[in-house]
């Protein structure tokens, strides 16, 4: 086995999160957009967030998310009110049959990886366990 360097390493542990990350939005979708539940997601985080708070955690522009917040709304995945303090600012909370919906996309997401990890052999489980300790080493702010 040829031995690569550590940009090499990064970018195909950044490839391969990317795929899995993909695999992961299109096997757990039910009724939304992946743009949906990434929104559905940030509103639950964000607690309240306003349009503003939700294009920039989506990086995406104003009028889009101004968009998906109509159709989420419609659907009776969020609900919208002006803020207490600013009238002319509307914040978005997520309703019982949002957080249902979220609850559903985490399920099936995890399902879909247990799936994938009870084809493993033995050996293999133990190295993803390895690798998750190691993602989540990655992940710890520096």
């Amino acid at each position: 086995m040829e031995t690569l360097t550590t940009a090499e390493t990064a970018a195909r542990l950044r490839r391969a999160i990317t795929r899995l990350n993909r695999k992961l939005r299109y096997s757990a979708l039910g009724g939304v957009s992946p743009a949906q539940a990434s929104l559905l997601s940030s509103v639950e985080k964000l607690d309240h967030p306003s349009l503003g708070d939700l294009a920039m955690a989506e990086q995406i522009q104003p009028p889009s998310v101004t968009r998906l917040v109509q159709v989420m709304e419609q659907a009776g995945l969020i609900k919208c009110a002006p803020d207490r303090d600013d009238r002319r600012c509307t914040r978005v909370q997520i309703t019982p049959a949002g957080r249902k919906e979220l609850e559903r996309i985490r399920l099936r997401k995890t399902e879909f990886l247990e799936r994938r990890l009870l084809a493993l052999s033995s050996t293999e489980q133990r190295q993803a366990e390895a690798l998750v300790a190691f993602l989540e080493v990655l992940l710890e702010d520096e």
